[in-house]
């Protein structure tokens, strides 16, 4: 992160702006939103700035060129010149005096550069591209403008006249926390939207007169998808966002992490193959234990909760201690692994179901009912199964499934690291040397379809099975 963003209090601030052409007025519109002093220089001035000098007491302009001595007394100093030269020796006069600088059109010279801001005083949203890529962050803005009413200032500033009294009347940072989130999704709230000011004020009064949040645990199990962050729902966005612990597995990528609210606490409880950081049993408790201190935990799991993600287990010990629960599901590993991979697991022509199957079972074994997963018009997929891949290919040959079997690895599914290996039942170890977990396993003449409907990387490598 290059730049660093902050919210600068304009209270006291003493802005020079150095030049008055039409680039310069629209920087002095946007600071005459804010209690700044403004201070422009330049020998002359467009009609703009001439009308702002007129208007806003705030605003003062000096009719002569530019004087070093400009620099004194100033927090903030915008240059927009037509003189290159000029702007320069400005930037580095400032940059001597440890002052921030912004000079038009010059990124290299500038010690800030401005946001581009949407405006729901005393709400505001600030966003930046970095000066790379300034289309996309109009684009960005737009669709932001769109979709943020208005009237989201007067929620603002009806929460900013409560604020005092809902500090006094719950003095515990949790419990104030708690409080206005339910305030922004209640009743109250909305009335203020519509412009119901009396109303919600009456309403707040009585509430914070007449209750008291309840601050009781509760734990989230949430679905993280495949890996995509974009394939997570809503509500598990929703919930993310709330959290004040969050408990994740090896399978939640960064990407997802940082979607995550940014004061709550992280514990990581990852599982590798033959290495738990934590035994299931502690993780159970570890829950529980979060959920009694009256946070709000989400437990963050890739893929779905109730498939292969020892969900179940963890909501029994939930259970046991009345611990409230939510589960909210994900899109699971293999449905998106096939869709990314190109390979639907049903297909009128190939295959009729599909079966889900662990290649590690809680005893370390594979000791899977193999005759049952040897059928026709069936695919079957596995999930952990990497390291039992021999034996895998090897008992499903035995119990009857041809060795030209078409199967396909698919690594990191859904991420920009995904890879593909495709192969038959005899030949896919010797393919696949280079996969590493996480990965899941495909199995079925669907994965025929790969080279016609393969969408996602379509430039990466890919090994397709001889013919048989």
């Amino acid at each position: 992160m290059q730049y660093f963003p902050l919210f600068v209090d304009t209270t006291a601030l003493n802005v020079l702006v150095v030049g008055a052409g039409e680039v310069a007025a629209r920087k002095a519109e946007l600071l005459l939103r804010t209690h700044a002093s403004i201070t422009i220089v330049a020998p002359w001035a467009c009609s703009t700035v001439e009308r702002l000098v007129s208007e806003q007491s705030q605003l003062e302009w000096h009719s002569r060129e530019y004087q070093p001595h400009d620099l004194n007394g100033r927090q903030l100093v915008f240059v927009a010149t037509n003189d290159r030269a000029l702007n320069q020796q400005i930037s580095e006069q400032a940059k001597a005096r440890n002052l921030l600088v912004n000079v038009v059109d010059a990124p290299d010279q500038c010690g800030f550069i401005t946001p581009s801001i949407i405006d729901r005083s005393p709400v505001l949203i600030a966003m930046s591209s970095g000066g790379v890529a300034p289309v996309l962050l109009r684009y960005l803005r737009q669709k932001l403008e769109a979709d943020i009413p208005r009237s989201i200032s007067r929620l603002g500033a009806f929460a900013q006249t409560f604020r005092e009294k809902v500090k006094r009347r719950f003095n515990n940072l949790t419990q104030r926390r708690y409080f206005w989130e339910d305030f922004f999704d209640g009743d109250i709230a909305e009335q203020v939207l519509k412009g119901n000011e009396g109303k919600a004020t009456q309403l707040m009064e009585h509430y914070l007169a007449q209750s008291s949040p309840k601050i009781t645990g509760q734990v989230y199990l949430v679905g993280a998808g495949p890996g995509d962050a974009e394939l997570l729902t809503f509500r598990a966005l929703r919930l993310m966002q709330k959290a004040d612990v969050v408990v994740y597995d090896r399978l939640v990528s960064q990407e997802i992490l940082d979607m995550v609210r940014r004061d709550a606490e992280k514990i990581y409880v990852g599982k590798a193959a033959s290495n738990h950081t934590l035994p299931q049993q502690d993780i159970n408790q570890l829950l529980v234990t979060e959920a009694k201190a009256g946070k709000r935990v989400v437990r963050l799991k890739g893929g779905d909760p109730f498939i292969f993600g020892r969900g179940g287990e963890e909501i029994e010990t939930l259970l046991e201690h009345r611990i409230e629960f939510e589960v909210v599901p994900g899109i699971t590993a293999a449905s998106g692994a096939a869709s990314y991979a190109g390979i639907p697991l049903t297909h009128r022509d190939h295959a009729q179901s599909v079966v889900f199957a662990t290649g590690h079972l809680k005893d370390d074994s594979i000791n899977l009912d193999w005759p049952a997963l040897v059928q026709k018009g069936q695919t079957l997929v596995f999930y952990m199964g990497l390291t039992g891949l021999p034996v895998i290919c090897r008992e499903l040959i035995a119990n009857g499934m041809d060795k030209s079997t078409p199967i396909a690895l698919v690594e990191q599914a859904t991420t920009a690291n995904q890879q593909v290996v495709t192969g038959t039942l005899a030949d896919i170890e010797d393919r696949a040397t280079h996969i590493r977990p996480p990965a899941l396993i495909i199995v079925g003449s669907v994965v025929t379809l790969r080279d016609k409907l393969n969408w996602f990387k379509t430039d990466s490598a890919s090994i397709t099975p001889a013919k048989a």
